[in-house]
């Protein structure tokens, strides 16, 4: 039986996927070619548990048709990733992109609302993947006094433990620049429910429609899915940003219960005060995370997050 290697035209190459659609996937060589691709077929055994081996923003290694197709032979080492349990398949990864300069989470706090539970569980996994993470708070222009009050104080929380944030509308123009600041010369992962404006994001900082608009249930206040795949998109300041489909529970995968306050940044630094090295921050006498939060010196909200995340690894579980 010959390999691949061996038939008459067939080219090495490599490149980076810029498209996952699932079974096949598009990757840009080194000339600047878009080239259709499958994984090998013995690719898939790579002890990966993973939805997808393959992922955007992986560079991967090719054997090239001399139609033009192609197929992903290896995938080069990733410098980190974005990764949450699948939904519907506990014991497997969703691998969202790699290779990410910076990841930018999309929160809107009504239409639809995002919980800090959700903006904490990316964030943990952000931190456990090397992965640097601005806060895009958007659709300002949609807030009451009310809704305008809850976005500062969330600002303020985020802001004071180190996350960047930024407030942007896509219909006032506000953040506008900022947006082409972040995402200049970098490869950036756009993430975030249905409906929080990521493609309207996507088409004005390319200054066209490339991604769909989607709408808002009436009834629910949900988003819609527009956005069926990822997807690097090329933007006019040299920057690409990956969008992604919208996401609704963000469960954390592979995480061990005693390092998971250690991606809490401002839990991991009160509990060097704990009374004993290997305190879990739960009924532990002496607890100086604990007295942290009672004094609001840590936030009630993110330490409920903190739990949260303990409770699904204790029960082998997430919830959206």
């Amino acid at each position: 039986m010959t390999s691949a290697g061996d038939e008459e035209g067939l080219r090495q190459g490599s490149g980076l996927v810029i498209r996952n659609t699932g079974n096949s996937y598009l990757v840009r060589d080194e000339q600047g070619n878009d080239l259709l691709c499958r994984a090998k077929g013995n690719f898939r055994l790579i002890g990966i548990r993973s939805t997808s081996p393959v992922v955007v923003g992986d560079r991967v290694k090719l054997d090239v048709n001399p139609d033009g197709t192609a197929f992903i032979t290896d995938i080069a080492e990733r410098k980190n990733y974005i990764v949450r349990r699948a939904s519907n398949l506990s014991k497997q990864a969703h691998i969202l992109a790699a290779n990410i300069d910076r990841a930018l989470l999309c929160i809107t706090v009504c239409y639809p609302e995002t919980t800090t539970v959700f903006i904490d569980r990316f964030l943990v996994t952000a931190e456990a993947y090397s992965v640097p993470v601005t806060l895009l708070f958007n659709k300002i222009d949609l807030y009451e006094d009310e809704e305008q009050e809850y976005l500062q104080g969330l600002i303020r929380l985020y802001t004071i433990i180190g996350y960047p944030c930024l407030q942007s509308s896509m219909v006032t123009g506000e953040g506008r620049k900022e947006l082409e600041e972040v995402t200049r010369g970098r490869i950036v992962l756009l993430a975030g429910h249905s409906g929080v404006g990521k493609s309207t994001i996507v088409n004005t900082l390319r200054g066209k429609t490339v991604q769909k608009v989607g709408e808002i249930s009436g009834y629910h206040h949900k988003g819609m899915h527009t956005t069926t795949f990822s997807e690097m998109i090329e933007l006019a300041n040299g920057g690409f940003i990956i969008d992604t489909p919208g996401i609704k529970g963000f469960g954390t995968i592979d995480m061990v219960t005693a390092e998971v306050s250690h991606y809490f940044p401002e839990i991991f630094s009160a509990s060097r005060n704990c009374r004993y090295n290997n305190c879990l921050h739960l009924n532990e006498p002496e607890c100086a995370v604990r007295r942290a939060v009672e004094a609001h010196h840590i936030s009630e909200s993110r330490y409920h997050s903190y739990l949260n995340i303990l409770e699904d690894i204790s029960e082998g579980k997430y919830r959206l």
